[in-house]
């Protein structure tokens, strides 16, 4: 990566970036451009262990002997425990507004509310500037909640429509006056959509049943979901900060710019925005309605794009929550257990 102004413009308006990586040689740079926290996932962890295993291995001796969810969970401690130091002192310094770093619950207890709640807490205990994260199911919603009121700092993922991202913020919500009533200081809250696994869900979609919306629609849905995210918490006073993730383009976080959002950039578009001539506020553009009313030709988009399009109930079941989930057990959390110590 290289010095970013446009990254650094980001960092100096209302809103943040975090690295979405867990890549430590990159921490440094990051941070100079401007990063203030760091979204790992399963995936990353094991990208970054399978990638650099004679730097990674030495901090593990711990995880020597354990199998199965115990080593992939103490690997996971590891490495996510060095990366916390990087971010400590941006933790230190805002008091707690910034600076985390995230550890997510086993991906396959998506459905177990007492489950990850009981990792919920492990995984806090690791670091101060842990941010534990927990997938927008039903399950999850209870465990954020719990965890909230507990004064634990948590990330609500796996989210891909505007109904989910506004159920975390109110999980989040509701845990957070728990915890002020009951005397105690409330950890940070954020809301995770991934836009651009939403866009890549609902173009598959669109193959699928034959539509004609065109490729410059599909790009523009989940920037649509989560604007629409977006007004609506702040119209419930909600405290969580918004965090769009898994972007395809500079053109997701360039549509964002001006939100107070904690913007989630991988290296890819953190090089995709420093091609970018200047930084320009775009949250208060609405996508156009005529792209709105193409879009809603696809009825997934509609589910995604609509305050309540899915209940709770439907969260574990929605096609992007599935696919994503999928991989993060299967990709992430299961090759990080099968790793040869």
């Amino acid at each position: 990566m290289v010095t970013n102004p446009y990254l650094k413009k980001l960092s100096e308006s209302v809103g943040y970036w975090w690295t979405d990586s867990a890549e430590y040689h990159t921490m440094d740079q990051a941070i100079e451009n401007g990063a203030t926290g760091v979204t790992t996932n399963p995936i990353l962890v094991m990208k970054s262990l399978y990638a650099h295993p004679d730097f990674w291995c030495p901090y593990l001796d711990s995880a020597v002997g354990l199998t199965g969810d115990a080593k992939a969970e103490e690997i996971l401690r590891c490495i996510t425990v060095e990366i916390s130091k990087k971010f400590l002192p941006i933790y230190e310094e805002t008091k707690g507004v910034q600076g985390y770093v995230c550890a997510q619950v086993n991906p396959k207890k998506q459905g177990d509310t007492a489950s990850m709640i009981e990792m919920g807490r492990r995984l806090a205990a690791w670091a101060p500037n842990i941010a534990v994260k927990i997938p927008a199911t039903a399950a999850g919603l209870r465990a954020i909640e719990e965890l909230a009121a507990e004064g634990i700092t948590t990330v609500g993922t796996v989210s891909f429509t505007a109904s989910q991202v506004v159920a975390i913020a109110a999980a989040q919500q509701r845990g957070i006056d728990r915890c002020r009533a009951a005397g105690k200081k409330p950890g940070a809250a954020f809301s995770v959509l991934m836009v651009g696994r939403i866009d890549d869900y609902l173009r598959d979609v669109a193959y699928d049943m034959q539509s004609d919306v065109p490729e410059q629609d599909i790009i523009c849905a989940g920037t649509a979901a989560i604007k629409n995210a977006y007004k609506e918490c702040i119209k419930r006073g909600y405290e969580a900060k918004l965090m769009p993730a898994g972007m395809r383009g500079a053109y997701h976080a360039t549509a964002l710019a001006g939100s107070d959002m904690s913007f989630s950039l991988s290296a890819g578009i953190v090089d995709a925005c420093a091609k970018e001539p200047e930084f320009v506020e775009h949250i208060n553009d609405e996508v156009p309605s005529e792209t709105i009313a193409r879009l809603k030709t696809i009825p997934e988009f509609v589910r995604a794009y609509e305050i309540g399009g899915l209940e709770e109930c439907e969260f574990i079941r929605f096609g992007a929550s599935q696919r994503t989930l999928s991989q993060f057990v299967e990709a992430g959390w299961g090759m990080i257990a099968s790793f040869k110590l």
